[in-house]
């Protein structure tokens, strides 16, 4: 059975990454844990000021989060019906990352699905700050889902590799589990630029050829300060419902998260983003 985390802070760009996660994973055994950490500036507020015990301002607002969350479940509930799916609520007082690394280990999590800031007006940011943070310092698989971004079966799938690094069936495996539920078409997009290797890595090719034998594969030139748009434009042109990138020290993705700020990140980019993690071999 597959264990989703689920973090929340009850905006609008996390509920609609809950509702893409419990659609997108319909025909799976799933466990879904919803989380959310309250922060200590919480309990700094003139609401709370009155409160005699911190203790009793710490019951009050897991309280009220727990609440929120078991709303959001009777609705999932009410709205899809999934026997195969259970869902938890865990409500935690402590970093941010911190919590999620103790969730992933204590309930094996094999995915992580958060929200991110959609494309609005002219400020068009890819990720959040707390979604950068994840994807930096967490290994479990990470799907991003834009504000923005309505569910659509992922049945148009680019992956993006450059052949500095090598692939592995483990990393791949959340990808390749998309791509066999719904069957999905998978572009293999090969990055060429000043700081990518061109050239058809023999041992990956290989690795290509034998794990996905139906993919299409496609090139395309990229240079440092045009990544982003080059990506977003060649995805938006071919019609693709999902990205997928490996993340490894030294590789493109973490580049790239380095390389651009959030407001450097200025482009509409509004597919899921799949994020894995490269083991060491």
């Amino acid at each position: 059975m597959k264990a989703v985390l689920l973090p929340t802070d009850f905006s609008n760009n996390s509920i609609n990454a809950i509702n893409y996660a419990v659609a997108l994973l319909k025909d799976k055994p799933c466990k879904f844990y919803f989380l959310n950490v309250q922060k200590a500036s919480s309990f700094l507020s003139d609401d709370m000021m009155t409160v005699s015990s911190s203790a009793t301002v710490y019951k009050t607002l897991v309280s009220a989060a727990k609440t929120s969350i078991e709303n959001i479940i009777n609705k999932i509930k009410a709205e899809h019906g999934n026997m195969e799916h259970q869902y938890f609520s865990i409500v935690d007082y402590d970093n941010f990352i911190d919590a999620i690394h103790q969730t992933v280990d204590k309930y094996d999590i094999d995915l992580i699905v958060m929200g991110t800031k959609g494309a609005s007006g002219l400020q068009k940011v890819l990720f959040g700050s707390n979604t950068v943070r994840v994807i930096n310092r967490c290994s479990t698989p990470i799907l991003t889902i834009p504000g923005e971004c309505k569910y659509q079966e992922p049945r148009k799938i680019a992956f993006t590799a450059h052949h500095i690094e090598l692939y592995t069936k483990e990393a791949l495996a959340a990808l390749n589990s998309i791509l066999k539920t719904y069957k999905a078409k998978l572009t293999i997009l090969h990055l060429a630029g000043p700081n990518v290797v061109a050239h058809k890595r023999v041992d990956n090719m290989a690795f290509f050829d034998t794990s996905f034998p139906e993919a299409e594969h496609d090139y395309i030139d990229v240079v440092d300060n045009d990544i982003v748009d080059t990506i977003s434009n060649y995805m938006k042109m071919q019609n693709f419902n999902l990205l997928a990138m490996v993340k490894k020290p030294h590789s493109f993705l973490e580049r790239l998260l380095h390389t651009y700020t959030e407001e450097k990140m200025a482009y509409s980019f509004d597919l899921p983003f799949l994020v894995l993690t490269n083991p060491e071999l």
